[in-house]
């Protein structure tokens, strides 16, 4: 039981390193620097912050580095309950970190261009879309690894089974976020994107906390 607890508890520190670095340089640093459909404020918003920005991008590897390590940490301990299940999380994982990558290679020549005072608007404007683009596909996988874990925990009972529940959510939001503007034209207007986009984020951060403070329960299969 110890043993499992613990396995849980490195697994949440490494979901906090995930939902940390995430934070600052999904939300943080791009609420301050970067303005849609603005590429000269942009250029200028770095310019003015280039810390702030080299953080943001060194921050996108360390969170792709914490995210690759997070399956592994969470199959020492829920694999038992779906070998098939923790690889495919694994598969979904792995395949995301090349488009993570990518996007922030973008980001990487974007501080390289204002840097050297050639980032036009037409260049700045490029690169953001590139950016954006590669990190739209990255969040295909982003969805989709929630699902096996999902099912694993709550198969397993390792933590709540409320919050496997809220995974799934966060996997259709996921989903839906990607696909929905292509197969409907009104789905921005729709309120129910925000709301499983929600649930999947309390889905996220629950079980990262949960690990964290409590770590993995003993078995309590269904």
């Amino acid at each position: 039981m110890t043993t499992v607890r613990t396995q849980g508890r490195i697994a949440g520190v490494t979901y906090l390193g995930v939902v940390l670095t995430g934070i600052f340089t999904l939300a943080y640093a791009p609420g301050r620097l970067i303005f849609s459909g603005d590429p000269a404020a942009t250029s200028a918003a770095i310019s003015a912050n280039p810390g702030l920005f080299d953080a943001a991008n060194y921050a996108s590897l360390a969170m792709s580095a914490f995210f690759l390590a997070l399956p592994f940490a969470l199959s020492r301990f829920l694999s038992p309950y779906g070998a098939n299940a923790s690889r495919v999380m694994i598969v979904f994982v792995a395949a995301s970190i090349p488009l993570t990558l990518a996007a922030a290679a973008q980001n990487f020549e974007l501080a390289h261009l204002v840097r050297a005072g050639g980032a036009s608007a037409e260049a700045v404007a490029a690169k953001l879309s590139a950016h954006n683009r590669w990190m739209d596909y990255a969040s295909i996988f982003w969805g989709l690894w929630l699902a096996p874990l999902g099912w694993l925990i709550l198969k397993s009972g390792a933590i709540p089974r409320v919050l496997g529940l809220l995974l799934f959510a966060g996997c259709a939001g996921y989903l839906a976020n990607f696909f929905g503007p292509a197969l409907y034209q009104g789905y921005e207007d729709l309120s129910f994107p925000g709301w499983i986009s929600k649930a999947g984020s309390i889905g996220e951060i629950g079980t990262c906390l949960w690990l964290l403070v409590m770590g993995a329960r003993g078995s309590s299969p269904i």
